[in-house]
């Protein structure tokens, strides 16, 4: 499966970012998405993860409150609203995917599928 993360850009600090991570899957239902954050220099951090069905989200600490992730089957897309944006939240975002069963939905090493990222930027 293809994936495209999409959405970065620039934003002050305490403003609002919706990502979306299209898939060019027709069955892309069928699998869980993650999204992951790398800031240079830095390992790869988990930001939240969905199943297929759009239950069982689930959050890094660092964001939750502050986001939500969702998805649309019909539209083959997973989406990442996050709020309250912090200096911290600046790094490049990625979208990854896989079939279930997944070990652990919050470790990049359990999914296969990843588009490449998708710069976002929150300044003081």
């Amino acid at each position: 499966v293809q994936l495209q993360a999409s959405g970065g850009g620039l934003v002050q600090a305490g403003g609002s970012l919706r990502l979306s991570c299209a898939a060019s899957e027709r069955t892309f239902s069928n699998y869980a998405v993650g999204w992951f954050r790398r800031v240079p220099g830095k390992l790869r951090e988990f930001v939240a993860a969905i199943n297929p069905s759009g239950l069982g989200a689930r959050y890094a600490d660092s964001v939750k409150g502050r986001t939500t992730i969702s998805r649309d089957n019909a539209q083959n897309t997973v989406i990442l609203q996050m709020t309250s944006l912090k200096t911290e939240d600046t790094a490049v975002y990625y979208c990854a995917a896989d079939l279930p069963p997944i070990r652990d939905r919050s470790r990049s090493m359990h999914y296969r599928y990843w588009g490449p990222g998708t710069l976002v930027t929150v300044s003081s």
